[in-house]
Formats: C-alpha cells, sequence, structure tokens
C-alpha cells in the first residue's frame, strides 16, 4: 500500500532555550493511503500539535512531512493553504458554522471561495449533504438543528470536494452518545470508500472504532498498534 503520509524526525519546539517545551519528540510516522487512523493521547500529550502539522495548519521545528511524496515541512503559507484546500476535509469539535446560513450555503462557502460555478457547487454540497443523511435539513440553519445535525452538516463541508484525507478533530467531543454514533457510522462509511481517516481523540473507546491507534505522550509515539 502506498504512504500517503510521512513524518521523519519530527520537531516542534515552542520557547526555544531554557524553558523549551518539546511538543513533539522527533516523531516517525508514516499513514498509508485508505487507513482509518487515531491518535489518541491526553490534553499536553502532543497530539494537537501533530495534528496541525499532519493538517498543514503549522510547521515544524525541525525534521521532515512528506504527502503524496512531496516535501510540505518548509512551504510557504500560501502553498500550506493550497494543499489544505485540495488535500484535506477538516472536521472540528466545535462545528464552525455560519449562524445567518442555511446547511446548503454552509456547505457551498468554500466552495465558492475555490472558484466552482454555483451550479456546480450546489450539486456537490447537495450531495454531501445527502450521503450525511440531512437531505430534509438543507434549508434549516444552525440553530434549527441539533448538535449532531450540525456536525453532520460539518462533515458534509468538509467532504463536498472529496479531498482524500478527512481530519476530525475530537469531533464527537460535544455531542451525546446517540449523535456520537451517528458521526462515527459516517466516518466508518467515508473510510470504506477508500478515504484515508485521522482522528484525533482522547477517548480510548471512539479509537476502538480506528483500524489503527497511535497514542502519542509527553510529544513521543508512546504505541502504534491495530485494532
Amino acid at each position: 500500500m502506498a504512504s500517503l503520509i510521512t513524518i521523519k524526525d519530527m520537531c516542534k519546539i515552542y520557547n526555544p532555550g531554557e524553558n523549551e517545551v518539546r511538543a513533539l519528540d522527533h516523531i516517525d510516522l508514516s499513514i498509508n493511503k485508505g487507513e482509518f487512523v487515531a491518535i489518541i493521547g491526553q490534553s499536553g500529550s502532543g497530539k494537537s500539535t501533530l495534528m496541525n502539522m499532519l493538517g498543514c495548519l503549522d510547521i515544524p521545528t525541525s525534521g521532515d512531512y512528506y504527502l503524496n511524496g512531496s516535501d510540505v515541512s518548509s512551504l510557504e503559507d500560501d502553498e500550506l493553504s493550497d494543499i489544505r484546500n485540495h488535500e484535506i476535509g477538516f472536521i472540528f469539535q466545535g462545528f464552525n458554522l455560519i449562524a445567518g446560513l442555511t446547511a446548503l450555503e454552509n456547505v457551498e462557502l468554500p466552495l465558492m471561495y475555490r472558484g466552482i460555478s454555483k451550479s456546480k457547487r450546489e450539486h456537490m454540497a447537495v450531495t454531501a449533504l445527502e450521503k450525511v443523511g440531512l437531505a430534509s435539513r438543507m434549508t434549516h440553519k444552525p440553530a434549527e438543528m441539533s448538535g449532531g445535525q450540525q456536525q453532520r452538516v460539518a462533515i458534509a463541508r468538509a467532504i463536498a470536494q472529496a479531498p482524500p484525507i478527512i481530519l476530525a478533530d475530537e469531533p464527537t467531543g460535544n455531542l451525546d452518545s446517540h449523535s456520537t454514533s451517528e458521526i462515527l457510522d459516517i466516518l466508518q462509511s467515508l473510510y470504506k470508500e477508500g478515504r484515508t481517516i485521522i482522528l484525533i481523540t482522547h477517548d480510548n473507546d471512539i479509537a476502538a472504532q480506528a483500524q489503527r491507534v497511535v497514542k502519542i505522550k509527553d510529544g513521543k509515539i508512546e504505541k502504534d498498534y491495530f485494532n
């Protein structure tokens, strides 16, 4: 299986010098296309920093990050932004929906910023919302939906342009058990379609849904195993 992500000897150091914090401490990690990987760790373990690296939201202090064979660890901001737009769909714990827009408009918005024509982006948004079971809620605004439905809108927004990587940061953190189950089912279906799913969590039960678990502690990978 082809390696989609390769991280070599990656460090992220804050406050270099006497009081430095090694958020990532010589990390090596490889993720193949089509894997469902959970990155698990407690608060302060380095998992959020690692997510920021994987999502091209930040760059390492040292080390290399290869995405699809290209070294992205030293790219400029606009180049990183381009990669985020085309390669990665983000799902966050806070749904980050715009209150004044309908579900359909929220999903369409990033597509509009990418210059996709109105008819095409509407079709893409409708298809994505149907995929997450919200065909009947497209004209509803966030305040008219439950937390689970809002998160499904956020997932539709993340998958509308069919990015190869879905990066989900504590996607069920604000949800009840029923909504959590629905969100995990959607992630499983995306995995079965062949998407690469990277799930950031502190919850062992959530991590157990993934095919592979990478446990991080004190900025280092402590365990890497298959479920």
